[in-house]
């Protein structure tokens, strides 16, 4: 089954998957083990900066050992490539799916590059592309202030109805009030915004929530029945990987051999992925 088949499969019946980053060998497995327990697809991200850490082949090689080990539905994807030719790299090392985001660009260049990237992963069997329109503010990390998204930030229903036309994508990724990171107040999602986007846009193109990790629950329902299918996580499970981490070494403070104090923050980690995956109803669904 491919990436794309079950991004549909989660839009008509109302559920979304979890788009989960990554950038170690020890994450990527829990968040198979996890997936594999709940019965739910694992889509696995590495943004620019995480795969110059892991390496490109590397993370494939990942994915691949992975899927042997698990035998479940097993997707990485290229997330947030700034460049054509960063996405490129990315279909070439053998990713399952690009997110090129050139949001930052004018409407025409975003339009143009996206297309290119589109044009060249077609002659790569089954790669699901992503793009992305709208000022998606903040990073993923805790941050220490308040975060205000503007009007102008907001995809326009119409616009996103051209660029997916001009640009052949198979996911679309608008800004509705989202932002990356944990702000000082939570996000208030625009689910109008998200329904209007929806009803424009093909029922071949799948949308996507980023800046999973802030969200409030009800708003994350909310989001997955106006037709969000696929929504990113990163920063929740930075934030229990690290503090699973800390506490582990401060319980063995003689302890060196790093594959002893990795199971401890994996654990925490896992508990956030499971709590994700039961909201956004991904369980079961293999």
């Amino acid at each position: 089954m491919s990436l794309q088949e079950i991004l549909q499969r989660a839009y008509q019946d109302n559920w979304a998957t979890g788009h989960f980053n990554i950038s170690t060998l020890e994450q990527m497995r829990v968040i198979c083990r996890v997936c594999q327990e709940l019965k739910s697809p694992a889509i696995i991200g590495t943004s620019e900066g995480e795969r110059k850490y892991i390496g490109l082949l590397e993370a494939v090689a990942m994915r691949d050992a992975l899927r042997r080990e698990f035998n479940i539905p097993i997707f990485i994807n290229a997330d947030h490539s700034k460049s054509v030719e960063s996405a490129k790299a990315a279909v070439d090392a053998g990713y399952d799916s690009i997110h090129i985001d050139l949001s930052a660009e004018s409407f025409d260049d975003n339009v143009k590059g996206t297309a290119e990237v589109v044009e060249y992963a077609k002659h790569k069997s089954k790669i699901s592309v992503e793009g992305e329109l709208g000022y998606l503010r903040g990073e993923s990390k805790i941050q220490k202030e308040k975060i205000e998204v503007r009007p102008e930030d907001l995809t326009r229903p119409e616009e996103a109805r051209a660029f997916c036309h001009r640009t052949g994508v198979d996911r679309f990724a608008p800004v509705v009030g989202n932002i990356h990171g944990i702000s000082l107040e939570e996000p208030a999602l625009d689910i109008d915004r998200v329904k209007a986007i929806r009803h424009l846009l093909p029922e071949s193109v799948t949308l996507v929530l980023h800046g999973g990790s802030g969200i409030p629950a009800e708003q994350m329902r909310s989001a997955i029945k106006a037709g969000i299918a696929n929504i990113h996580v990163n920063t929740d499970l930075r934030v229990a990987f690290a503090g699973g981490l800390r506490e582990a070494l401060e319980a063995h403070p003689d302890e060196i051999a790093s594959y002893k104090l990795f199971p401890e923050a994996e654990e925490v980690m896992a508990k956030v992925i499971e709590q994700k995956l039961k909201l956004f109803g991904s369980v079961n669904r293999l």
